[in-house]
Parts: structure tokens; sequence; C-alpha cells
């Protein structure tokens, strides 16, 4: 059996960070925003942080409860929103803001 509360901590740190993704998404309307400044890239930045814990956290709940809690929700793409955090994280100087702006 798996720790339940670690569980709900883990998604609320989930809920949290998807929180300031879209904050930090406030102003910008294009893919060029984030590129267009120093702030422009500090908030592409700053997203794909939030978007590797996120995937990192999705991971780590997917271990700590065997594949039961994930498989519940077979609409969404797990392997992707995993995946997200693998690409952004191996392949960081290569990152596409337009990638990024239309996730």
């Amino acid at each position: 059996m798996y720790d339940k509360e670690l569980v709900v901590e883990k998604l609320t740190q989930i809920s949290d960070a998807l929180d300031r993704v879209a904050r930090r998404f406030e102003g910008i309307k294009s893919a060029e925003d984030f590129l267009a400044s120093e702030q422009g890239l500090d908030m592409l930045d700053g997203i794909c942080m939030m978007l590797i814990a996120v995937g990192e956290n999705f991971k780590s709940i997917d271990r700590m409860t065997e594949r039961k809690i994930l498989t519940q929700y077979p609409d969404v793409n797990w392997r992707g929103v995993k995946g997200v955090r693998d690409v952004i994280s191996h392949q960081y100087f290569n990152i596409d803001a337009e990638e990024i702006f239309y996730m």
C-alpha cells in the first residue's frame, strides 16, 4: 500500500506548479514573446522548470502507487505528460519555444 498523504502532497505540488505556469504565460501571446527579451527567456525557463517538476511528480506518483492511480484515467496521455519532463531535461538547450507555447 502506498502513502496517500504523500500522493496528495505531490498532487498539491503539481497543482501549484501548473498555477505558476498559467501565471507565467500571462502576457505571452506568441512563441516569439519568449524570444523577444530577456524577460521572455526567463519566463520560458521558469515554465520549463515547472513542467519538469510536474512530470517528475507524476513519475513519482506512478512508481509509488505501482501504476494503480494514473491508469484509472486512461484518457490522459500519461506517457506524454511524463515524457515532457524527459525532453525538456535532456534537450534543454534545444527547447523550441513554439513547442512550449502550443503545449
